[in-house]
């Protein structure tokens, strides 16, 4: 059974980074692309990143490029999410999820297993 487990989610200031990571389980994740999605209250899950089965490929939603940076480890089975010059904005629960497409998605209804999700709150 795949398994997805994000951590590094918290509570930071306007200004500040974090780098939420999450690493898959039960499946030959190396074939597989990875998304970021988030869900702010009362609002759709929307994109903010993805990246392709070998790193070759990555998409940014607008409103994260230039602050934020998708990576992934395959011998980790681990994504990674840097985010930096956090604004308020961006407070939401984040989510990843795993394509078994392999080419990376903006859309969320490509992507096959998600993760619980990671609170992010961006104090101001």
């Amino acid at each position: 059974q795949v398994q997805l487990v994000e951590s590094g989610g918290g509570l930071v200031q306007a200004g500040g980074s974090l780098r939420l990571s999450c690493t898959a389980s039960g499946r030959t994740y190396s074939n597989d692309a990875m998304g970021w999605f988030r869900q702010a209250p009362g609002r759709d899950r929307e994109f903010v990143a993805a990246i392709s089965w070998d790193g070759g490929s990555t998409y940014y939603a607008d409103f994260v490029k230039g602050r934020f940076t998708i990576s992934r480890d395959n011998a980790k089975t681990t994504v990674y999410l840097q985010m930096n010059s956090l604004k308020p904005e961006d407070t939401a629960v984040y989510y990843c999820a795993l394509d078994f497409n392999g080419l990376g998605s903006i859309s969320r209804y490509e992507y096959n297993q998600w993760g619980q999700g990671t609170r992010v709150t961006v104090s101001s």
